[in-house]
């Protein structure tokens, strides 16, 4: 990795002491690289920021919400390029190299294919329609770590601060800028809502929400339907 290249993973918690320890320790070989690491808790009450301490360059508090806890951990990232990823979701091995190269290729922003966790065959058929309609649109989802230049993120102000489809409305702003760079290296997001939800009406409710969110529904409504869900 080019000594002058400075990676940021910002990741939003809230109440995850049962996996967050699990989850940053597996981020230390990067960190170990020069890899800054930035928490961004969203009023846990379960002591994860405590559990996170050690394992983090700094920690934030913002307000509860995806959007507004990512764009609080930007704000104090000191990367060149900022990683978001889930607690849930865990990165390749050569997640580095390989975004070293995509920026060495100038890509202003981009994903990660994704694999769904749970060993169903059905989750595969949906991880692969995943990555092929993320390829044909390219609108990117939080499960796939989106990743983006600090300047370009800062220059189109961030993640809009509403309760659902961030991840979407985000890549609708990229994408007037530069198209994605979609990697082939994949990571590895949890299945636990597909599984305890059913992996056919987990897929018709996503469709449903982002059709509606499409035809312009308020995203407070589709949060509503989605957590609903849970």
């Amino acid at each position: 990795m080019p000594a002058n290249v400075r990676w940021s993973v910002i990741i939003p918690v809230f109440n995850e002491a049962d996996i967050i320890r699990e989850a940053l320790s597996r981020l230390q070989p990067l960190r170990c690289q020069g890899t800054e690491i930035v928490v961004a808790d969203g009023g846990s009450t379960d002591g994860s920021p405590n559990l996170a301490r050690e394992f983090v360059s700094s920690i934030v508090r913002a307000p509860k919400g995806r959007a507004a806890q990512m764009n609080a951990g930007a704000s104090v990232a000191t990367g060149d390029y900022l990683l978001f990823l889930h607690i849930d979701t865990r990165l390749p091995e050569n997640a580095l190299l390989a975004l070293t190269k995509v920026f060495e290729s100038q890509a202003a922003w981009g994903r990660f294919d994704v694999r769904l966790s749970g060993n169903r065959p059905l989750l595969r058929i949906v991880e692969t329609l995943m990555n092929w309609r993320s390829r044909l649109t390219g609108i990117a989802t939080g499960d796939q770590a989106i990743f983006v230049r600090r300047d370009i993120f800062e220059r189109i102000g961030g993640f809009p601060e509403i309760p659902l489809m961030e991840d979407i409305a985000l890549s609708e702003r990229l994408k007037r800028i530069a198209s994605p760079a979609c990697l082939l290296e994949r990571v590895i997001t949890s299945s636990r809502r597909w599984e305890q939800n059913g992996t056919v009406r987990t897929i018709l409710l996503m469709w449903k929400l982002r059709l509606l969110y499409f035809l312009g529904t308020d995203p407070a409504k589709l949060a509503a339907a989605y957590y609903r869900h849970d």
